[in-house]
C-alpha cells in the first residue's frame, strides 16, 4: 500500500516570543524574563507536526529527519515566504523535520510573515499578534485547478488549511480540492466568518471554542456543556461537514461524525503546562495522520483519533516554543 500523502496549504511565520510574569495591562510596560526567535505559523506548525509525529526522532548520528525511512506519511507544504533570512530559516527548519518544502514559494521584495507572541509564564497561556506579509501573496488565481495542489506531481490524500492566508484563497483551494475528491481538514484559525459553501462536503472541521461560537453564530457560553457542543456540531453537520471536532482546552474535546451517530466528550490529558503555543497545531497534525493512515485501511475510528491527538497536544504544552515543542512519534509510545 502506498504511503499516504498530506499537503498543508497555509502560513509560515517567524515567531518572536516574550515570556512574562503576567500579560500586560493596557499602557503597562513590562520586562520579559526571556525572548525567543523561532520558526512558526499555523501552516508550518501543522506541517511539522504531521512530519514529526509520522516518524521517529533522528538518531544521534543524524541531525536531520528529511531522509527518514520510517515515515508513515509523506508531508508537503505549500506557502509563501519573503526573500530574506527568516524565509530561509523557515524552509530549512521544515526540511530538517521531514517536510517537503518544494511547494514553498520565495517572493522577492516581500518580507516573511511574523508573529509577536506573549506567553504568561505562570499559566503558559499566550496572546498573539500576526503580521502576514508574504503569506498574503497567495491569491485565489494560484489555485485554479487541482494540479496546483499537487507537489512534485503527487496528489495529496488530505489537504489541511487554516485562515492565516487570505480567506478567498482558502475558499478557492477548498473548491478545487472538493472537485478533485481530495479530503480537506479545515482549522479556521484565527476565527473569521465563512460562507456556508465552505462547509458543504468538508471532511473534517477542527475548531476551538471561540471559532466554534463565531462560525456557529452563538455565544461561547453555549459550549459550556456537552449538550451545547452537540447542538453547535449538529449545525455544522447540517451544512455538510462530515466530522466536527471542538477543542475545549482544559475541559477536553468534543467530537461528532457520521450524521451525529458517533459523538462524545473526551477529557483533557493531564499535563504540566509550560507554553500552549502549537498545542492546537499538534492536535491537528496527529488527528490528520490517524485519518490518512487508518482511512486507507477502512478502519478510521474518530474517537481513537481524538484520544491520540489529545495525548500529542498534552506533550506539546509541557515544553516551550512552537515547532521545537512538537513531539516525535516515538515520544508518544
Amino acid at each position: 500500500m502506498a504511503i499516504p500523502r498530506i499537503t498543508v496549504l497555509g502560513s509560515l511565520n517567524i515567531d518572536l516570543v516574550s515570556y512574562v510574569p503576567h500579560h500586560p495591562a493596557p499602557g503597562e510596560t513590562m520586562t520579559a524574563s526571556r525572548v525567543a526567535v523561532s520558526p512558526g505559523g499555523k501552516g508550518a506548525n501543522q506541517a511539522v507536526a504531521c512530519a514529526k509525529l509520522s516518524r521517529s526522532r533522528p538518531s544521534s548520528s543524524s541531525s536531520s529527519a528529511s531522509s527518514s525511512s520510517d515515515e508513515t506519511a509523506h508531508v508537503s507544504m505549500i506557502g509563501c515566504v519573503g526573500d530574506d533570512s527568516y524565509g530561509a530559516l523557515l524552509r530549512s527548519n521544515m526540511y530538517s523535520h521531514g517536510v517537503d518544502v518544494s511547494g514553498v514559494q520565495v517572493r522577492a521584495g516581500l518580507k516573511t510573515g511574523m508573529a509577536f507572541i506573549v506567553v504568561d509564564e505562570p499559566t503558559g497561556e499566550n496572546r498573539i499578534i500576526l503580521s502576514p506579509e508574504a503569506n498574503h501573496a497567495l491569491q485565489p488565481a494560484d489555485f485554479n485547478s487541482a494540479e496546483q495542489l499537487d507537489v512534485n506531481g503527487n496528489r495529496p490524500d488530505m489537504l489541511i488549511m487554516q485562515l492565516e492566508i487570505p480567506v478567498p484563497t482558502v475558499l478557492q483551494a477548498l473548491k478545487v480540492a472538493k472537485e478533485a475528491g481530495v479530503d480537506v481538514l479545515l482549522n479556521p484559525a484565527p476565527a473569521q466568518t465563512l460562507p456556508d459553501e465552505a462547509f458543504d462536503g468538508l471532511a473534517h472541521l477542527v475548531v476551538n471554542e471561540t471559532e466554534a461560537a463565531m462560525l456557529g453564530g452563538c455565544e461561547v457560553s453555549v459550549l459550556d456543556d456537552e449538550a451545547g457542543c452537540a447542538k453547535v456540531a449538529e449545525a455544522f453537520l447540517a451544512k455538510g461537514v462530515k466530522t466536527v471536532i471542538i477543542t475545549l482546552g482544559g475541559r477536553g474535546v468534543f467530537f461528532m461524525s457520521d450524521h451525529g451517530k458517533k459523538r462524545g466528550l473526551l477529557p483533557a490529558e493531564k499535563a504540566k503546562v509550560v507554553d500552549t503555543t502549537a498545542a492546537g497545531d499538534t492536535f491537528v497534525g496527529q488527528y490528520a495522520l490517524e485519518v490518512v493512515q487508518t482511512g486507507k485501511k477502512g478502519v478510521f475510528d474518530v474517537e481513537m483519533a481524538v484520544k491520540k491527538a489529545n495525548r500529542a497536544a498534552a506533550k506539546t504544552v509541557e515544553r516551550a516554543g512552537a515547532q521545537d515543542s512538537i513531539p516525535w512519534r516515538d515520544e508518544l509510545l
